[in-house]
């Protein structure tokens, strides 16, 4: 892969039980417009755990970095759960070193502090009705939270997400948060929860929301100091294909497809 030295590479990271074809819409675009692409396939890694994902992602970028023969900075461009990996190595195993030269992460639906679904999977009352309805769509066939590392990981309470918080992100990456909402209220929006998001509460409790994708709700995702856009921006997007917005095939939408390729094209936001 031949690079100028004003091309920055996008290291593309999918998410949990997903695979590198969610990134189908968006890499063409990419070889439109001459932005080179790595793309991590950790799929092998099933069962594995958030901290050794991570790891294996720092050990992929040193190396397509020699394959390339390049040291200059990258954007990560994540999708869901991916975020969680690709802040791991950024901001917990890099975090006081700073090796990895980022310039932004873009996260697709990212449950920065811990997944209200995750936590919901292991309710010993509503858990098993939620696996239900998601069997197949969400989740695979005789998921069983309680032995899924990564799920596990992702409990807002969890030794993993505790790291996180504690490290806090990093001043020297851009963070931009892409979440979708439901903004017209459509059940078809993500009809598993008649278009709603469940969103757990600080007091333990649950309820259910527009704010979010069907899978993530906006409170999973917000962090200071990241950028949060919102999808989609004309609600008449969500009249014409509501389903295209929800968590699973939100890397596929072109509103969010033409933002990414934006982001990486133009760089960080600079303040004035």
């Amino acid at each position: 892969m031949s690079m100028t030295v004003h091309t920055v590479p996008a290291i593309l990271v999918h998410g949990w039980k997903s695979h590198p074809g969610i990134w189908k819409r968006l890499t063409p675009r990419l070889d439109d417009v001459g932005i080179p692409y790595w793309i991590f396939d950790y799929t092998a890694l099933d069962g594995s755990s958030m901290e050794e994902i991570a790891g294996s992602l720092g050990e992929f970028i040193t190396a397509k970095r020699k394959e390339d023969d390049y040291a200059g900075s990258v954007d990560i461009v994540c999708h869901s759960i991916g975020s969680c990996i690709a802040r791991y190595l950024l901001e917990v195993n890099d975090g006081r070193a700073l090796h990895e030269r980022v310039r932004q992460l873009i996260a697709i639906g990212p449950p920065n502090n811990g997944s209200s679904l995750a936590e919901l999977f292991c309710d010993p009352v509503i858990g098993p009705v939620i696996t239900g309805r998601l069997c197949e769509t969400f989740v695979p066939r005789n998921f069983d939270p309680a032995v899924d590392v990564i799920v596990q990981a992702c409990r807002p309470g969890s030794t993993t997400m505790a790291t996180l918080r504690e490290a806090g992100i990093r001043s020297d990456i851009q963070y931009r948060l892409i979440c979708a909402e439901n903004i017209t209220r459509s059940p078809s929006f993500f009809p598993c929860f008649e278009g709603k998001t469940w969103e757990l509460q600080h007091d333990g409790s649950w309820c259910m929301t527009f704010a979010g994708d069907g899978i993530v709700p906006h409170t999973d995702s917000v962090l200071p100091g990241a950028i949060l856009d919102v999808v989609p921006a004309d609600p008449a997007m969500l009249e014409k294909d509501p389903g295209l917005y929800c968590h699973i095939h939100l890397p596929h939408a072109p509103e969010v497809v033409n933002r990414v390729v934006d982001y990486l094209l133009h760089g960080p936001v600079t303040s004035e």
